[in-house]
């Protein structure tokens, strides 16, 4: 499936891909449907530089830029540019994906990530995701606001802290009424 890069967003034009793509995982946005059921899809599809990396090196995707054909490398680049951190905001992106979730992005929330275990608009995000390095110092503070965040949207607010190349360790914080 092709994709063109344009900003800092990937837009899949062929609509049957479109189609296709986000019904194999959810994958993208379909432009102007906020809670798009498979059979609906009949616009264009938004990808986030993330997830478009993801389906490069999976090869579900080609990315192009005027007319050029973009690498893995290229788009590595690319991303770097666009995300504080990206490395680690995408080894933790590969880790939910590689395990069957769905993962969006949380600037909603207020956090990197929110992550499904069936997709949107068939259950909700049941977990909000922010990405820390080892050596961040988080304050109490920043705790508290991410738990009252989190259980008011009902959620559950996980830490995850990339380990090394290809591990991440994870703390869920849970709150209970007293």
């Amino acid at each position: 499936m092709k994709c063109e890069l344009v900003e800092n967003r990937l837009i899949v034009w062929n609509i049957d891909d479109s189609r296709k793509l986000f019904s194999s995982g959810y994958y993208g946005k379909p432009i102007g449907i906020p809670k798009p059921k498979f059979d609906e899809i009949n616009v264009p599809l938004i990808l986030d530089l993330i997830e478009g990396l993801y389906l490069l090196e999976i090869k579900k995707i080609t990315i192009h830029k005027e007319k050029k054909k973009i690498t893995i490398k290229d788009m590595v680049e690319i991303c770097k540019k666009e995300y504080h951190d990206f490395d680690k905001k995408y080894l933790v992106y590969k880790n939910f994906r590689d395990k069957g979730y769905i993962i969006n992005p949380g600037l909603k929330f207020g956090c990197d990530f929110a992550v499904y275990e069936k997709g949107p608009g068939i259950d909700h995000a049941p977990f909000l995701i922010q990405v820390y390095n080892r050596s961040d110092n988080i304050s109490s503070t920043a705790i508290v606001l991410a738990g009252r965040l989190a259980t008011t949207v009902r959620k559950q607010f996980i830490l995850a802290i990339p380990k090394g190349k290809d591990k991440v360790d994870f703390l869920a914080l849970d709150w209970w009424k007293a």
